[in-house]
């Protein structure tokens, strides 16, 4: 049993490493015995689980299917022991893929209370705008702004921040202050990773209701560089008030039209279908019991 173990952890490593000489550095063996092992275990599932080129290695259809299962299951053992020794400390790696500013800003700030009394675990932090595949990744745990589309992996809201306009002082001191969301058509738009093609922003203001459509001066696909050309005075930009908080908190910033709103960003939890670690579930109910309370208006000066 142990033997089998030992042999599916590595077909684990060869996988998320990518080649039998890396994983083999890895795991301290020599790179024949690796490929010994996992041709071994491909003749006791009965099919390939590498496609093995000169040049590359990668994982054949059946062998993605058998890397999330064994994954789940590895993952299951540990959670297994880690709740027979009942010590409520948490080990192992724990991998979170999040958007690159948010997690910068918000979450790595937090880390040191999270991981006090837990030495054992490693958190592993994926920092990207793109979304990650949490099966092809091995990610534990995403964390994800804004709506969520159709998907078979389990979610859980974590909390909400409000969508709001922004600008530096020195473009308002040129362009004047807009003081309704029509106004906003004489300024440059800076459009963010969200904003699409053709951004169109609702306004409401009680049972009132705009819609305004930009085109845009400056478009960037990383939130943080948003961020910073709002604050060079290139234009008004339209973000989450997770993402511009510390600017407007030192006056770099400067919220307009701040009477009307835009609606809000969520910020949710997802977990790979039918494998939610314990290191994974605990990370989420703090992030929950940190984030409470600061929804909408709260996010900016929280």
């Amino acid at each position: 049993m142990n033997d089998r173990l030992a042999t599916l952890q590595l077909f684990v490593t060869v996988a998320r490493a990518g080649s039998f000489s890396a994983a083999a550095r890895e795991v301290g063996l020599s790179q024949p015995s690796v490929s010994r092992a996992v041709a071994a275990l491909e003749a006791a599932v009965g099919t390939a689980l590498f496609a093995r080129t000169t040049r590359s290695l990668g994982l054949t259809d059946a062998g993605r299917i058998y890397l999330e299962r064994v994954e789940r299951i590895l993952a299951d053992l540990d959670e297994a022991g880690h709740l027979a020794r009942g010590t409520g400390e948490l080990r192992g790696t724990l991998k979170v893929a999040l958007p690159a500013t948010f997690g910068t800003r918000e979450i790595v700030p937090l880390l040191p209370a999270f991981l006090a009394g837990h030495d054992g675990l490693t958190v592993d932090l994926a920092l990207s705008d793109t979304r990650a595949d949490l099966a092809a990744e091995g990610v534990d745990v995403a964390l994800r702004l804004g709506p969520l589309g159709d998907s078979t992996l389990i979610a859980r809201r974590i909390a909400a921040a409000e969508r709001i306009v922004v600008a530096a002082p020195a473009h308002l001191r040129r362009a004047g202050v807009p003081a309704t969301p029509a106004a906003l058509a004489d300024h440059p738009l800076i459009a963010g990773p969200g904003a699409g093609q053709a951004p169109v922003w609702t306004f409401v203001r009680g049972a009132e209701s705009v819609a305004v459509r930009w085109s845009g001066r400056i478009r960037v696909d990383a939130n943080d560089a948003a961020t910073a050309a709002a604050v060079a005075g290139l234009g008004v930009a339209v973000m989450s008030a997770w993402g511009c908080r510390r600017e407007i908190e030192d006056g770099r910033l400067v919220r307009v039209l701040s009477d009307w709103t835009l609606g809000e960003v969520p910020l949710s939890a997802l977990f790979p279908a039918g494998r939610a670690t314990a290191a994974a579930r605990a990370f989420v109910d703090f992030l929950v019991a940190r984030f409470a309370g600061t929804t909408r208006r709260d996010a900016v000066t929280r």
